[in-house]
């Protein structure tokens, strides 16, 4: 066989070698630009963000502030939108969007509760507030580096069309000419040093030389600064969501273990039980059949009795594993089913337009089935409904209620926070309302992720 040939190592760029490509990189110009257009996007966020809002809150008492604010929610987002654009551009930057997504559009109001809710909102606006004040300091400092580096590199070039006392750098340094034409005078306030021979003049475009090295590396620190900035208040906290996948990746580890401990204990305690209560009447009928055939077949009824009650066991067992009713005919079908064998008389309604991948199916399954057990066992119900969902958006939505006791809450190592945890494990989210005395409601919406 042959070996494919080693990685051609790239030696590392020299460090004059980079110094003097700076200038003429793309990235070098694009950051200039991003720092530069910094402040004319802040002053339009800025703006935006402070009238739009001082509008929205002076304007409640009269209702007419509602729209303005929940108009200024969407404002923030587009303009917090066009800034990863914008640093995807120049910056190349890739920023996640940080918001949670949209609940199911069934109620009026939900999306924009979410939205205030959520507190990428609120630092995505401080951000658009302070991209002022940065972009006030990011375009000062480029813009004060490139011009003063290249008035010098070039003064050469243009120092016999200056006007006698011209100031090319104020306040620190002056370039000025001298009595006597065409020669110019660079100096502090206070001094003078005129610039009448060519060494002179190459020392001044030797300085802005090294200014134009310089400023790259300057306009680099800046844009990193920048990178941070946006990466930090408009994007997704990676670590966050890291942490988030992990929990739920252990939820799940822990849901398989469960799941697989109960169907080694039912198996052990129910089917396996009765498998050898059945070989024990078949051995003791055998031994009949010659001595004693009335008793042998008695024998062989009680043990037929014992295999229906096996394959009873064993049908039981599978449905709770997944249900092939679920696979050939869908959520609806498996549901009525689920409901059909409850002890608490339920009500279905399921509104599928398009089937959910079957991991989503599998867990609104496992969910309305805890559900309903946890009914007919703790709340003391007389009825129950069950509604299922599936958005626009995508947003599988399942609700379980029943008008019992109430007072159910959520605690870990109950069957509830297992529920929390499965679906936890897809990205969805549980909600549990149980006032005491009733009513309760379990309301779980999971994304229908292909």
């Amino acid at each position: 066989m042959t070996l494919p040939p080693p990685p051609v190592q790239v030696p590392a760029a020299n460090p004059l070698v980079r110094a003097l490509r700076a200038p003429f990189e793309a990235r070098t110009w694009k950051e200039t630009i991003h720092l530069l257009l910094n402040m004319p996007f802040g002053i339009a966020t800025f703006t935006i963000i402070v009238t739009g809002f001082a509008l929205g809150f002076g304007m409640l008492i009269t209702l007419v502030g509602i729209p303005i604010l929940i108009g200024m929610l969407y404002v923030s987002r587009a303009m917090g939108t066009v800034e990863r654009v914008r640093a995807g551009l120049l910056l190349d930057l890739d920023v996640p969007r940080p918001y949670r997504p949209d609940p199911p559009r069934d109620k009026w109001g939900r999306p924009f509760v979410s939205r205030v809710t959520d507190p990428a909102t609120w630092t995505e606006i401080v951000y658009h507030l302070l991209l002022l004040p940065v972009g006030v300091i990011t375009f000062a400092v480029t813009l004060t580096f490139w011009t003063t580096a290249l008035a010098l590199l070039f003064l050469p070039a243009y120092a016999w069309a200056l006007p006698e006392n011209a100031q090319v750098v104020d306040s620190w340094v002056r370039l000025t000419f001298d009595t006597a034409p065409n020669v110019v005078g660079v100096g502090l306030p206070g001094d003078g040093w005129v610039i009448d021979t060519p060494v002179e003049y190459a020392l001044i475009s030797l300085i802005g030389f090294a200014l134009v090295l310089l400023t790259p590396w300057v306009v680099r620190g800046l844009a990193t600064g920048n990178r941070y900035l946006v990466r930090g208040m408009l994007g997704r906290d990676m670590t966050a969501r890291v942490q988030e996948l992990t929990a739920s990746r252990s939820a799940a580890v822990d849901l398989a273990a469960e799941d697989r401990r109960r169907i080694e204990r039912d198996l052990h305690d129910g089917v396996q039980q009765r498998l050898v209560s059945l070989a024990m009447d078949l051995g003791r009928a055998k031994e009949k059949l010659d001595t004693d055939p009335g008793r042998a077949k008695e024998l062989v009824d009680d043990a037929h009795e014992e295999a229906k009650r096996a394959i009873t066991e064993v049908r039981d067992l599978a449905r709770g594993i997944h249900p092939a009713v679920l696979t050939d005919r869908g959520l609806d079908a498996a549901l009525s089913a689920l409901a059909a064998r409850s002890p608490v008389p339920v009500e279905v309604s399921v509104d599928i337009a398009k089937r959910p991948p079957a991991s989503t199916e599998a867990a609104a399954y496992f969910v309305v089935s805890e559900a309903l057990a946890n009914v007919a066992k703790h709340s003391k119900a007389t009825k129950a409904n069950v509604t299922v969902r599936r958005a626009d958006d995508g947003w599988l939505t399942i609700q379980v209620q029943d008008d019992g006791v109430g007072g159910a809450s959520i605690v870990e190592g109950s069957g509830l926070a297992g529920l929390r945890d499965r679906v936890g494990a897809l990205d969805g989210e549980l909600h549990l309302l149980s006032p005491d005395g009733g009513p309760t409601v379990l309301m779980v919406e999971i994304p229908c992720v292909s």
